[in-house]
């Protein structure tokens, strides 16, 4: 699955370089892997995750696959997003969730708070590849985000 899209400045249009993006995601069991040395963050988001610091143009890219939901079935499939902008704490945005996932119900709609513009995603399928585009809005519905730079 190829992951990729725009950061953009909180005006919308101009592209922000030198965002970090941070994923990390289940396995195809649901489970946070690990490997038994993590330290820092991989010792609860497991091994499967990266990131990217976008360039000039704000784009990003991750390749990896649809992760499973948890074994209780209690969430639906999906991949967690942490922000880093250059003069800013870090900051969580809404999850990237698949539209087509049967657990995504109405009810789950209805509470995302759109952090970054909508999460949900429609993968698809091109030359054998899922392939999402998902642009992120620096501040947007980020509660007390600071202005600035």
């Amino acid at each position: 699955m190829k992951i990729s899209g725009t950061v953009f400045m909180q005006d919308g249009k101009t592209p922000a370089k030198d965002v970090i993006v941070y994923i990390y995601h289940t396995n195809r069991q649901g489970i946070y892997q690990t490997r038994g040395n993590e330290t820092g963050w991989a010792k609860r988001h497991g091994f499967i995750r990266g990131w990217i610091k976008t360039g000039e143009d704000g784009r990003y890219t991750f390749y990896t696959f649809r992760p499973a939901t948890y074994p209780d079935r209690s969430e639906p499939g999906h991949i967690h997003v942490t922000v880093k902008e250059p003069d800013k704490n870090e900051y969580y945005i809404d999850e990237y969730l698949f539209d087509d996932d049967p657990l995504l119900t109405q009810a789950k709609r209805g509470k995302l708070e759109n952090r970054a513009g909508s999460g949900i995603v429609k993968p698809k399928l091109v030359n054998g590849m899922l392939i999402i585009e998902r642009d992120l809005f620096l501040g947007k519905n980020i509660p007390d985000y600071p202005n600035g730079k």
